[in-house]
Parts: C-alpha cells; sequence; structure tokens
C-alpha cells in the first residue's frame, strides 16, 4: 500500500521514518526540504504537493500545525481532496479543532473520500520509538482500514467516535497534560524556595499517588535546565486555545485551562514560543525569584 505523509516536522519526520521501516511505500511533502531529504534517503519519494502526493496514494496522512494549514493543505489550492481518488482515507493526525475536523471530513465525504481525525500524545520521544497514544474520530470501517497504518506509529490506537471526537479527545489530553504540567511547577517552585533537594523530592514522590508520566518526563528535563522542544509552548498555546473556543461553544467555564493559556501566552511574549512545554516552571520561578534545579 502507496502512504502519503504530509507535515515532516518534529512529530510528523520521525512518524514517517517509522512507516518506511514497517514497509510502506511512502510519499512525501513539506515545505522543509531537509526533512524531506532526509526521509528520501531513507526511501521515500518526494512530491511537490499535497495534491501530488495523493493522487498515488490510498492513504494521505497529515502532521501539521494549526486549523488554517490543515485545511489549506486538504481543501485549499493544491490540496489533497483535489488528487486523492474517491475511496481513499486521509489520516489527519495533527492537533485542531473539533469543529475544523468535522467540516473538512464533510467536504471530503462528499467527494467520496473518507477521513479519520486521529491526534496523538506522547511528544517527540514516543514519535521516535513509535509508541504514541492515538485517538481516533471517523467512521468506523475507514478506522478498520486505517488501524494498521496507525499501529505503525503508535501503541495504543483508541476509536472513541464520529469525526470530531478525536479532536475533542485531544483538547481533553491536553487539558490534562499542560495543567499537571502547571501543577508540577509550582510544587516544585515550593520545594526549592523552602531549600528542598528537588531531584531527592523528585523520588520521594514518583512512586506514590502524585507520580505521573509528565512526572517522569518533565522533572529531569527541569533538573538540567533542558528546555529544548518536544512539545512547544506556542502549539500547546494553539492547543488551549481551541479548548476555550470549544468550551465556549458548549459554555463551559474551565478555570485551571485558563490560567494555563495565560502562562502560555505570557511565556511566549518573553520570547520562548519555542521552549517545551516543561518551560512553565520559568513562569513560576520569575515569580518566586527561585530557580529549580540540581
Amino acid at each position: 500500500m502507496k502512504i502519503g505523509f504530509v507535515g515532516l516536522g518534529i512529530m510528523g519526520k520521525p512518524m514517517a521514518l517509522n512507516l518506511i521501516k514497517k514497509g510502506y511505500q511512502l510519499t512525501v511533502n513539506d515545505l522543509n526540504q531537509e526533512a524531506v531529504a532526509e526521509l528520501v534517503q531513507a526511501g521515500a519519494e518526494q512530491a511537490e504537493s499535497p495534491q501530488a502526493v495523493a493522487q498515488t496514494c490510498d492513504m494521505i496522512v497529515t502532521m501539521l500545525p494549526n486549523n488554517a494549514i490543515v485545511k489549506s493543505v486538504i481543501l485549499g489550492d493544491n490540496g489533497i481532496v483535489h488528487g486523492a481518488k474517491a475511496g481513499s482515507i486521509v489520516i489527519d493526525m495533527s492537533s485542531i479543532s473539533p469543529v475544523v475536523a468535522t467540516e473538512i471530513a464533510d467536504a471530503l465525504r462528499a467527494r467520496g473520500i473518507e477521513m479519520i481525525d486521529a491526534p496523538v500524545s506522547g511528544g517527540e520521544p514516543k514519535a521516535i520509538d513509535g509508541t504514541l497514544a492515538i485517538m481516533a474520530g471517523g467512521d468506523e470501517n475507514a478506522f478498520t482500514k486505517a488501524q494498521p497504518v496507525l499501529l505503525s506509529m503508535g501503541k495504543d490506537v483508541t476509536r472513541v467516535g464520529p469525526n470530531g471526537s478525536g479532536a475533542t479527545a485531544k483538547l481533553a489530553n491536553q487539558i490534562i497534560v499542560n495543567v499537571n504540567i502547571a501543577a508540577m511547577s509550582e510544587a516544585l517552585v515550593l520545594a526549592a524556595k523552602a531549600g528542598i533537594d528537588i531531584e531527592k523530592l523528585y523520588h520521594a514522590i514518583r512512586g506514590g499517588l502524585a507520580g505521573s508520566a509528565v512526572l517522569d518526563a518533565k522533572v529531569p528535563m527541569i533538573l538540567e535546565r533542558n528546555f529544548k522542544a518536544g512539545g512547544r509552548v506556542d502549539i500547546n498555546l494553539k492547543d488551549l486555545t481551541n479548548v476555550m473556543e470549544t468550551a465556549e461553544a458548549y459554555e463551559l467555564s474551565l478555570p485551571l485551562t485558563e490560567h494555563v493559556r495565560h502562562i502560555f501566552e505570557t511565556l511566549r511574549d518573553e520570547g520562548k514560543q519555542d521552549h517545551d512545554h516543561a518551560g512553565i516552571v520559568k513562569y513560576y520561578e520569575k515569580f518566586a525569584n527561585v530557580e529549580v534545579g540540581k
């Protein structure tokens, strides 16, 4: 089966490489020609546009930064919709709003093309080792066809409902992850201000109820003052903005999420938009006049 892949960023590139490792014929497209060259060297073919990718592929995966870019790549000029055959499947693995995911799915279905919204969780490390958690929304038969491809990039692949459901599940995931990082950051700053050895604190609490994947992933980074992005501040700001817009549509109040979104806005305004979201700790450090480290 020939698979198309559009979007070779921090997450997309290792995901595409895993598809090649699993034996799929891959055709790729991205504005970053260095990333494209790396995939070509690994065995992929290059196409000049998303439309050209779709013309030769049965399934087309997209992994892109935001709503506008996803819509442009799939539905715009030279977009996937103009090249895909009836019966093909578009798998959008970007983190976009459920409203946009449903809109795109409806437009594709009118052309006889199915769409699965299948955002991921796990960051760059799990994208590299192929153990991402993937939450999918879409037609059940289309999901069944796409599942082997998804399992080539992820470990836990779950269909949570119709189109838009995967995108909604990802928003819920982003609330849990980012509010968790903020709570962890408050705790670390409190402990640092009190003079506690943070590395010992980490080992003391990680086996209890406060232990989490977030704790294990982010505390070592913070101790090393390593804020190289696995999950960028600006991308998570985009996700939480999508959360708040969706909450507004449902007339929901999400005060914790709104506060963390404000933290991301502050970090972006301070020029930290390309830092990992573990950089939330810097927001609290600034007010406490303390630095969390070894």
